[in-house]
């Protein structure tokens, strides 16, 4: 048995599938749908077949993936009215990929945050994330 926790959301029950189509679904955490939160609105986009990462998508996911996000976008504007977006996919467990199943983040910012204003840059342009050695 797939013990991905993506692939059989009976593993990881706090997922609720908001939206899908025919090759990827919008999950969002239990926490998520609650409203004044930290990831209020967030959710991952993720393919239905087991795909360990974004760079193993084919290209019908890839465009099912885009299409998909228009939906994502106009359901979470309508519900949760953030005033910005981050999106993004992380792909190894160095980059911080910790569910080996391609998943794409979208982050909804919202203008009362501690954080506001800070993307998805924010820790490269922080000098204690300086590599210690480099070749």
């Amino acid at each position: 048995m797939n013990n991905c926790p993506l692939c059989n959301l009976d593993l990881e029950p706090t997922q609720t599938v908001i939206l899908s189509n025919e090759h990827c679904m919008f999950l969002q955490l239990e926490q998520a749908r609650q409203k004044g939160v930290q990831l209020e609105g967030a959710g991952i986009i993720v393919p239905k077949i087991h795909r360990e990462t974004t760079f193993d998508l084919t290209l019908e996911e890839w465009n099912a993936t885009y299409s998909l996000l228009q939906d994502v976008k106009k359901y979470l504007d309508k519900h949760y009215q953030p005033q910005g977006y981050n999106l993004g996919w992380n792909c190894g467990e160095k980059a911080g990929q910790h569910i080996p199943h391609a998943h794409f983040h979208i982050l909804p910012r919202y203008e009362d945050e501690p954080l506001v204003g800070k993307g998805i840059r924010f820790m490269f342009k922080d000098k204690e994330n300086n590599r210690k050695t480099v070749k």
